[in-house]
C-alpha cells in the first residue's frame, strides 16, 4: 500500500489530496502546524489519514516528525511538499520583513522538508517527492515579488534534484498549481482567471504523482497561456502584464 506524507495538510490543497488519497485506500500521513485542522482531517478521513502536526520552519522538529511517521506506520514511498504561505508586496513600499518570512516558510521551508525525508529514500534507492510551487514561478509578477522569488527557487531546487536523485531511484517532480480557491488565495484582491476548486487541483496532483512526466501543471488552458508568456520578450512582457493587471504603467 502507498504511504503519502503530505505538509500543509490541514486546509486547501494539502487537505484535499490527503483525503483523496485516503478515499484511494492510500495510508496517508499529514502534517501541519494546526494540530486541530489535522485532528479534523483525520476524523472526517474516518480514520484513515493519521495526524503528525510539525512546522515546516523547525529542521530538527520536521527530521523528528518524519522519523516517528516511520516508526509508526512504516516507509514513505510519496512526501508531497505542499506547505507554503503567500503575502502580497509592493516593491514601493519594500518590507525585507516579508521577503524573509516567505522565503524561510516557502523556500527554508521545503529544504527542512527534503532534509527529513531524503536519507530513507536514498538509502532505500526509492521514494518520489513532489515540490509544490507554482505559476508565479514562471515569471515574475505585479505586487508579488516575495512569493514569485520563493516558488522560482523551488522551481529551480527541484529542477537540479530531479538531475541529483534520478541516479539513486529517487524521482523528482513539480507541482505548478494555477489559481486555487483556498485560504490564501481568498486574500486576492484581484480577477483569478480559470479559478479551480481545492477537489480538482487534488485529481491533477495524484494523476500525476503516478506518471512519470516531472511538471504537473494545471488548469491546462491558464497553463498554456502563462508558457506563451514566459516566450515573450521584455520589451513586450512588462507592458502586456502591467496593462492586464491594472498597475500603473511606465511600461505604455
Amino acid at each position: 500500500m502507498t504511504h503519502l506524507w503530505i505538509t500543509g495538510a490541514s486546509q486547501g490543497i494539502g487537505r484535499a489530496v490527503a483525503l483523496a488519497a485516503a478515499a484511494r485506500g492510500w495510508t496517508v500521513s499529514a502534517t501541519a502546524r494546526s494540530a486541530a485542522g489535522l485532528e479534523n482531517l483525520a476524523a472526517e478521513s474516518g480514520g484513515r489519514i493519521q495526524a503528525f502536526p510539525g512546522d515546516i520552519t523547525d529542521r530538527a522538529g520536521l527530521a523528528a516528525v518524519v522519523a516517528a511517521i516511520e516508526a509508526q506506520r512504516g516507509p514513505i514511498d510519496i512526501a508531497v511538499l505542499n506547505a507554503g504561505t503567500h503575502e502580497p508586496t509592493d516593491g514601493a513600499a519594500f518590507d525585507a520583513a516579508v521577503y524573509d518570512h516567505l522565503i524561510k516558510v516557502n523556500l527554508t521551508g521545503t529544504v527542512n522538508s527534503l532534509a527529513a525525508v531524503l536519507p530513507g529514500f536514498t538509502q532505500r534507492r526509492a521514494g518520489r517527492v513532489a515540490l509544490v510551487s507554482s505559476v508565479a514561478a514562471y515569471r515574475g509578477l505585479p505586487k508579488a515579488g516575495a512569493y514569485c522569488a520563493s516558488k522560482a527557487a523551488v522551481t529551480a531546487l527541484a529542477e537540479s534534484l530531479r538531475f541529483d536523485l534520478a541516479a539513486v531511484g529517487v524521482t523528482v517532480q513539480v507541482v505548478h498549481p494555477g489559481f486555487v480557491r483556498t485560504p490564501l488565495t481568498d486574500r486576492n484582491r484581484f480577477a483569478m482567471p480559470s479559478l479551480i476548486e481545492p477537489d480538482e487541483a487534488a485529481a491533477h496532483i495524484l494523476a500525476g504523482l503516478t506518471s512519470s512526466r516531472f511538471e504537473i501543471a494545471f488548469p491546462r488552458g491558464f497553463i498554456s497561456m502563462l508558457k506563451l508568456l514566459r516566450l515573450l520578450p521584455y520589451r513586450l512582457y512588462f507592458p502586456l502584464v502591467a496593462r492586464r493587471t491594472g498597475v500603473s504603467s511606465g511600461f505604455e
